[in-house]
């Protein structure tokens, strides 16, 4: 980015928060969000606040996707930001086959300490290899939760980064993803988990 470029940026968030402090009264810290429309699994819709990455969203588009972020942050504004490019530029080499791990700090502090323990033992099965539900669910305390571990899986906010493509159905079948089957197949097969 060129000093113009940071100027303008920056010239831009201060208008958007003085506009939301009039309208609505509330001056909460921005959510930060951008967009990548150049993956091989679709447009995805990044969103991030102070603490981290917020959302890794596969979307249709970006007003739908702001539409969210106001619903999901109620007492924040919303700005499209280039402080998300670290976070695309790992992606980019994610979805390059360059790299499979990810250094982007996360925030889940919206979920459930089940959610997080689930999520966090997500993290652990590395690229090339895959999990079961039953087997996260043991893992994260619940053994006979594997439901609920398939359902913290499907509200997990930052898809790709907590990998909760790698995490099958214990008759080795895809189950469920977010960004749909096709999606699922192509991350793991990137990964050297499916042939």
């Amino acid at each position: 980015m060129t000093p113009s470029d940071i100027a303008e940026d920056r010239a831009a968030r201060q208008l958007v928060r003085r506009a939301f402090e009039r309208l609505t009264g509330r001056s909460g810290e921005p959510v930060l969000y951008a967009l990548m429309d150049d993956t091989p699994v679709g447009l995805i819709g990044l969103a991030a606040v102070p603490a981290g990455l917020r959302r890794l969203d596969y979307i249709r588009g970006e007003d739908p996707f702001v539409e969210r972020l106001l619903a999901l942050f109620p007492d924040r504004p919303v700005e499209r930001s280039n402080a998300l490019d670290p976070v695309r530029r790992e992606l980019e080499r994610y979805f390059a086959g360059r790299r499979f791990t990810f250094d982007t700090r996360v925030d889940l502090s919206g979920l459930t300490p089940f959610q997080r323990k689930v999520l966090g033992e997500t993290v652990k099965v590395r690229a090339g290899h895959y999990t079961t539900y039953s087997q996260l669910a043991a893992k994260a305390g619940r053994p006979r939760a594997a439901r609920a571990a398939g359902n913290a899986l499907h509200d997990n906010p930052v898809a790709i980064i907590v990998p909760c493509h790698r995490v099958l159905r214990g008759d080795g079948s895809l189950g469920g993803y977010a960004g749909g089957l096709d999606a699922k197949a192509w991350l793991l097969r990137h990964e050297g988990a499916l042939l």
